[in-house]
């Protein structure tokens, strides 16, 4: 007796950690190399390298409200357990929790911008399959 299976998904040619892993890096998501960002956070419209659209995109506002959330809930983490255990004056609590905030969110946001950009491109959204 042979057992044969049969799938009907189609082949997963955009795999989705090494899409995610790329766009967080900034590099283009199809071939890793290639710079996904001409500026900060303005994204190619092309892959220098190997020449993949990316102007398809629509981060819109996820990078940032993925970064206010990180920065947010760690600063706050980070806020009461230095405050609980050491009792820092007030402009201490301050100047340390506000530097930290303000170094994240610039390190986080073009990084999360690669990675839901990276996203889309894996699972075709948004332009990104070649149907259009």
């Amino acid at each position: 007796m042979t057992l044969t299976v049969t799938s009907t998904d189609p082949v997963d040619d955009r795999p989705l950690g090494p899409a995610l892993r790329r766009g967080w890096a900034r590099r283009c998501p199809n071939c890793g190399t290639g710079r996904m960002m001409t500026g900060y956070l303005k994204v190619a419209d092309a892959c220098p390298d190997c020449g993949e659209d990316l102007h398809h995109h629509r981060a819109d506002d996820g990078p940032a409200y993925l970064t206010i959330l990180v920065v947010g809930k760690s600063i706050m983490a980070l806020y009461l357990a230095v405050f609980l255990a050491f009792r820092p004056e007030p402009w201490v609590m301050i100047t340390l929790c506000w530097t930290l905030a303000l170094v994240m969110a610039l390190w986080l946001l073009p990084r999360f911008k690669g990675a839901l950009v990276a996203l889309q491109w894996s699972r075709r959204m948004h332009g990104f399959g070649g149907e259009d």
